[in-house]
């Protein structure tokens, strides 16, 4: 019987006991794709995404998750769990609360021992599943993947460039294409994900970071069947700025060492000018130099004012302890008692 069921994010239930059925009949793969507002497109993930998994001959489930969507996206996430109810659950959010989210939802609610996240947008082409399982195979407990011939602005891919690069050098995570939702999972890093209660999250991330095999391989990627991205240019910095000061506390680090240096360099300049003005004698031509210097160290200050106040903002979102989404139902079928 098709049953939706009514569930919360604050349900001490584990992964495995918060869905029917047993080890013995989960599904080999978990498909995890959060959707939002991707009416237009869904028609065709649907076309792709079941004949390339059914190619593979592997049992399988995909679990949709609705992230708040104004359009018709969470309508036809309905109408595409009543035609295939065997291998497809939908998670529908009572509000938008971000992909990685849905990410998240979805994790607590996978029984496969390998996880797969994919964009609804078909920018990553659901027929390069198959390449990551067979890595997989090969023993890695976690798959990332590099877009190759990347079809996005030129803008996007030079952002994406300059952040990878500020992330190498202040973590010591080591993805290429940090911004590619194709990647496998084994069971194992999915679990100790959900452990983790941090309010603002970076999943690939945290897989790196508990992975004992990575791997990367690369993967095509195609223009977006249709819609434009979700993610702007300001949510791109917050995204890197919660990646960095998740995972790092580098950025105040160097901010220490450039107080110290604009310290010992503002005590020397303070000292030739006092040794001047005995020389010399009083000027006034130098004002507004004294006035760029000044500015300079202002600029300095609230940089490194709001730069605390990111590590402040992340302690204070995490003491507050509030779920961090909320489910207004699970369309999934249960099967018998």
């Amino acid at each position: 019987m098709l049953n939706p069921i009514m569930t919360s994010p604050n349900s001490p239930t584990s992964p495995i006991s918060a869905t029917s059925g047993t080890a013995s009949t989960a599904p080999l793969v978990s498909i995890v794709i959060p959707v939002y507002n991707e009416e237009l497109g869904l028609a065709a993930l649907f076309a792709r995404l079941y004949p390339a998994l059914d190619k593979l001959n592997l049992s399988y489930e995909i679990i949709f998750v609705n992230d708040g969507s104004t359009d018709r996206s969470a309508a036809l996430l309905r109408e595409q769990f009543q035609a295939r109810p065997d291998v497809t659950r939908v998670v529908l959010f009572n509000g938008n609360f971000g992909q990685h989210m849905a990410i998240m939802a979805a994790f607590e609610q996978c029984r496969g021992s390998r996880i797969v996240t994919l964009d609804a947008d078909l920018q990553n082409p659901p027929e390069e599943i198959g390449a990551l399982l067979a890595e997989m195979d090969k023993g890695h407990d976690y798959v990332g993947s590099i877009r190759k011939m990347r079809q996005d602005s030129l803008w996007r891919r030079a952002a994406s460039k300059a952040m990878n690069r500020m992330r190498e050098r202040i973590t010591s995570i080591k993805m290429t294409d940090q911004g590619c939702m194709l990647r496998a999972y084994s069971r194992d890093i999915v679990l100790a994900i959900n452990q983790t209660r941090d309010t603002s999250t970076f999943i690939p991330a945290l897989a790196y970071s508990f992975a004992r095999r990575p791997v990367e391989i690369e993967v095509t990627h195609e223009e977006r069947f249709a819609g434009e991205s979700k993610y702007s240019l300001f949510q791109l910095i917050q995204l890197n700025f919660d990646l960095m000061t998740g995972f790092s506390t580098a950025p105040l680090q160097i901010f220490s060492f450039i107080g110290i240096l604009i310290s010992m360099i503002s005590i020397a300049f303070v000292i030739f000018l006092a040794i001047r003005r005995l020389i010399v004698g009083p000027e006034a031509e130098g004002l507004f130099t004294l006035f760029g210097i000044a500015f300079f160290l202002i600029g300095i200050t609230l940089f490194g004012i709001g730069l605390l106040g990111e590590y402040v903002g992340r302690i204070y979102e995490q003491v507050r302890s509030r779920p961090r989404y909320m489910i207004e139902a699970i369309l999934e079928n249960k099967g018998p008692p």
